[in-house]
Parts: structure tokens; C-alpha cells; sequence
């Protein structure tokens, strides 16, 4: 009688020479570097803010940078720098949540087309195509439009537009381990398809998840700045940046750049820090 023998998994770096690695990549080293100065912002912005970010001045409105006032005055005489310490905190709130809703029910979503196939793959397949298809802020501004802008909303949508991402990458690791023996072997032992996705077949899929969560992070801190901009994002009298640059762009004109150039700055920063800890990450766990 022949016996099942469980698939061989690939040879892979323990968890220890991973980190080790990836500690000893510049690249990472930055990319955290760039993250950890933004999220001490964010849980400590009103304490390491020279200023109070929400005090006015109307007579020192639209002061260029100097010793007093790092970044300069908005037209609202509010100091440029301790507002864009403070506006961290709230795009470090909606777009990791975002992030993690859509990474939680793309991976459950990705998990059960992968594992049935067959007509569940065709139909649930098709509609996460037909999604990926529009453009995510198009949706996104529908979206808020419909039911209104606030912070909850925000993580809702975007968490949402997230969920066919990452299904689909799920679904394609899903397939290379769907037909494996230790899954064949979970099945005559009778267990549940549940306990096989989420057990057996989980783990071993969680490298891909993991770096489709760090580059969607990084797409969400856009998208937030971008929706923040646009009016349908985080409302007043938040100091986010994107919210920051629409009350401030049209002041580019008249030649106060500050109140413009150091919130996208901070946008990019950000977002330029996640992707190279991204692209640190997927190197190692590729290898």
C-alpha cells in the first residue's frame, strides 16, 4: 500500500539570516529610517512641534522660512513645520488601517478562489478583473461621494478598492500550492476546506502576502493624499498634507512655495521610504 508523503518544502533562509539580511541592506536601513521619524511624528507630533499646528497669526501670515519659523507661515499665519509634524498622524491612521482591511479580506477572498477553482474561480475570478479594470480613485471618489468623507469612510473605501489586489495575488499562490501532497494529504485525513486554507495552506502563501501589504501601503498613503486634496479625503481642521496642499497650492503663484513644497515633500518621503522597505523585503523573502 503506497503512503503519502508530504512535499518537500523549498530550501529557504531561516527567519534569523532573513532579518539579518534585510538589517543589513542600506536600502531597508532607510526606507525604516525614513518610516520611524514619521510615525514618532505621528504618536508624538503635538509634543515635538515647535508651535502650536492649529494657532493662528493673521499679522505673520505667509512669512517666508527663518530662525522662527522653520518652514514659514501658511496664509493663516499656522507654522508650516509643527503642521507638518502633526498632519502625520492622520495618514499614518487611515492608510495603514486601509491597508490592513484590504490586506485581511483579499487574502481570505484570494484564499477561497484559489482553493475551490472551478466555477468559483470563473465567476469571483471575472468580477475581480471587471474591478481591477477602473481606476482606483475614480471608485474611491464615487464612493465617498455617495456616502460622505470622513476617516472611517476613507479606510472603508480604499480598504475596499484594495480587496481584488491582493485577492488575485493570493489566488495565483494559492494555485502553485493547491495540488501539493501536504494539501492532498489534509484532504483524506478529512479535514475541513477551512482549517486547509487557513492552517495548511496560510503559511505558506504569507511571503507574497506580505509584500503586497508594504507596496499597498504605499499606494494608500498616495491615495489618501490624493483623496485628502481633492476635498473627499480627511476633512478640516485636520493638519494632513493633502488636505494641506489644496488649502495651500494656489498660493504657489504669489510665491509663498513653503506652504506647498514641505507637505509634498513629506508625502513623497514617506511614501519613497515604505517602497524601499518593500522592495527590501520582496528581495529577501524571493530568495
Amino acid at each position: 500500500m503506497s503512503t503519502l508523503i508530504p512535499a518537500t518544502p523549498a530550501v529557504r533562509e531561516p527567519r534569523f539570516d532573513q532579518l539579518r539580511v534585510l538589517l543589513r541592506s542600506p536600502t531597508f536601513v532607510v526606507g525604516v529610517v525614513i518610516v520611524v521619524w514619521w510615525v514618532v511624528s505621528a504618536i508624538a507630533g503635538p509634543w515635538i512641534a515647535p508651535q502650536d499646528a492649529y494657532a493662528s497669526d493673521p499679522l505673520n501670515s505667509l512669512m517666508p522660512p527663518d530662525h522662527a519659523h522653520w518652514f514659514g507661515t501658511d496664509q493663516l499665519g499656522r507654522d508650516v513645520f509643527s503642521r507638518v509634524i502633526v498632519g502625520a498622524r492622520d495618514i499614518l491612521t487611515v492608510a495603514p488601517l486601509a491597508t490592513l482591511l484590504g490586506t485581511l479580506a483579499g487574502t481570505a477572498l484570494g484564499l477561497v478562489v484559489g482553493y475551490f477553482e472551478g466555477w468559483v474561480d470563473n465567476v469571483v475570478g471575472r468580477a475581480i478583473d471587471a474591478v481591477l479594470a477602473l481606476p482606483l480613485v475614480i471608485v474611491a471618489l464615487l464612493a465617498l461621494a455617495a456616502v460622505g468623507a470622513s476617516n472611517f469612510t476613507v479606510i472603508l473605501v480604499i480598504g475596499i478598492t484594495f480587496t481584488p489586489i491582493t485577492a488575485r495575488t493570493v489566488r495565483a499562490a494559492v494555485f502553485a500550492e493547491r495540488h501539493l501532497d501536504y494539501v492532498a494529504a489534509a484532504q483524506l485525513r478529512g479535514e475541513r476546506a477551512p482549517y486547509i486554507m487557513f492552517v495548511e495552506i496560510l503559511p505558506n502563501v504569507l511571503p507574497p502576502i506580505i509584500v503586497e501589504a508594504t507596496v499597498r501601503l504605499g499606494y494608500a498613503i498616495f491615495a489618501v493624499a490624493t483623496l485628502s486634496f481633492l476635498g473627499f479625503g480627511i476633512q478640516p481642521p485636520s493638519a494632513d498634507w493633502g488636505l494641506a496642499l489644496s488649502e495651500s497650492y494656489t498660493l504657489m503663484a504669489g510665491g509663498a512655495w513653503w506652504t506647498v513644497v514641505f507637505d509634498a515633500v513629506a508625502i513623497a518621503s514617506l511614501v519613497v521610504g515604505v517602497n524601499l522597505i518593500a522592495d527590501s523585503v520582496q528581495g529577501v523573502l524571493d530568495r
